[in-house]
């Protein structure tokens, strides 16, 4: 990585060059591994914790975890959040002994006001199959999603499909997908019900919040 910008227009500057090489492809049709990645910021100070959890597809058994405690690494500035993030969650993927094959972020990629969300932008600098599922929307708009599940809408933005509304659990509240980098939107989705059998969100997610949470206790 260059120097960590410390500007907004140092963030603006590497965001632009970073988007550039985003790569558009299917992703992988059948990974075995996958990553959940999140960050637990501590109440009333500075301090984070970031995680990184490998699950197996096959069982969804954690196969292996990484925590690291850190500081937000850049301001909060809406549509640069992930410079506050990126550092410790790579400081994690890089502790790791078990590689994943596809990143899950608790956030967004394309669905993002400058196209490059978290799932983007920790695609690009480790050059992995990265999709983000995320809570709530950050952009765009979307038609009703049907109440079964798998059932999913586009999520539109500016005229763009950014991502999609994804029901994984019938009467649930739906997720937002959106792709990050080396994956498609179709796999994203897949890889998504798939982490997700008996709740909203992914196994991957849970998983990761649970352990960078318990490590800020």
């Amino acid at each position: 990585m260059q120097p960590w910008p410390g500007t907004e227009e140092e963030a603006l500057a590497v965001q632009d060059s970073l988007r550039s090489r985003v790569v558009h492809s299917a992703g992988p049709e059948a990974p075995t591994t996958v990553a959940g990645l999140d960050v637990a910021y501590a109440e009333g100070d500075d301090r984070l914790a970031a995680a990184v959890v490998v699950l197996r597809v096959a069982d969804l058994t954690v196969v292996d975890t990484a925590v690291v405690r850190g500081r937000p690494a850049f301001p909060y500035v809406p549509g640069l959040f992930a410079f506050r993030e990126v550092p410790a969650l790579l400081e994690a993927l890089g502790r790791l002994t078990v590689p994943p094959e596809v990143l899950i972020c608790d956030g967004h990629g394309l669905a993002h006001p400058r196209r490059f969300g978290l799932a983007a932008h920790l695609g690009v600098l480790t050059d992995l199959p990265a999709f983000g599922v995320g809570k709530t929307r950050l952009v765009g708009h979307w038609d009703p999603v049907g109440e079964q599940r798998g059932a999913r809408s586009p999520l539109v933005d500016a005229g763009e499909t950014v991502g999609a509304v994804l029901r994984t659990q019938a009467g649930v509240k739906p997720v937002f997908v959106s792709v990050g980098h080396r994956i498609g939107l179709d796999r994203a989705c897949a890889l998504t019900l798939a982490l997700a059998p008996r709740f909203r969100l992914p196994e991957t997610t849970r998983a990761a919040d649970r352990a960078c949470r318990d490590l800020l206790r």
